[in-house]
């Protein structure tokens, strides 16, 4: 099995980051390198059929989960604290739950052990509408995406996974062909009845809907030393919306 591309800031106490759908490790880069600076080593993850990371048809938590232990393997890590995105947060609590002697504390951001019904449709149909025979630039797939997504975020987002096939051909990072079948899966809960019962966070947006107060229950559950904290002034991408705070409370945390 190919193993997860990543890139390795500083030294000190392993802290693997896992990006959420449609992202990549460069998501992670600034807040990365601010954990490093405070005496991490820190790992910033592309997930199979994101970013540079290999691709392949098969993709569901085990299989995410599965990819994390063989990175860890192969890196010699014994044992490590993981911060996880949406989807990279339900790909760490899977690993968690899998894995409990290799996880020393789980950081999940604005996601929780439930399932979600496919919701990234209309941003689906905006990527696959994209003609890379026509396209020549950046400026050119930005037009065309906003068609379908008003969202300049999403857009940018988005559009950062763009890059040069050949000399005159752009295309996504991510496998896109594989990703839209599914969506399914990317909702899906983690296995019912695993458990991880280690020091755990969960952080929310105040803005965001994925993690509501009946869904607490669910997370004591599954993760009975849990503690779930808000951000202030941020929606799903809390960590990019409120930086500042997001890295206060998990590194607080990450250090207690």
């Amino acid at each position: 099995m190919p193993i997860l591309h990543s890139k390795i800031l500083g030294s000190g106490k392993p802290l693997l980051i896992l990006h959420g759908f449609l992202g990549m490790l460069d998501n992670w880069k600034s807040l990365g390198q601010q954990y490093a600076e405070h005496g991490f080593e820190v790992h910033l993850i592309d997930q199979r059929n994101h970013g540079k990371s290999f691709h392949s048809p098969d993709f569901d938590y085990t299989f995410l989960a599965a990819d994390l232990k063989k990175y860890m393997q192969t890196h010699n890590l014994e044992k490590a604290m993981v911060l996880g995105h949406s989807m990279g947060g339900k790909t760490a609590m899977q690993f968690a739950c899998d894995q409990p002697a290799m996880v020393e504390k789980l950081l999940v951001a604005d996601i929780a052990p439930k399932y979600y019904p496919p919701h990234h449709q209309a941003i689906i149909n905006g990527l696959l509408s994209l003609d890379f025979e026509a396209i020549t630039s950046r400026t050119d797939a930005d037009e065309q995406l906003a068609k379908h997504l008003s969202d300049v975020g999403v857009r940018q987002f988005l559009l950062k996974n763009l890059y040069w096939v050949s000399k005159d051909t752009l295309g996504f990072k991510f496998n896109l062909s594989i990703l839209k079948d599914k969506m399914e899966e990317i909702g899906e809960n983690i296995n019912t009845i695993a458990h991880y019962d280690g020091p755990t966070l969960f952080l929310r947006g105040d803005r965001s809907e994925y993690i509501l107060p009946n869904d607490y229950e669910t997370i004591k559950r599954h993760f009975p030393k849990a503690t779930i904290e808000t951000i202030p002034k941020a929606g799903h991408w809390l960590h990019a919306e409120n930086p500042k705070a997001f890295f206060e409370k998990s590194h607080q945390f990450l250090i207690s």
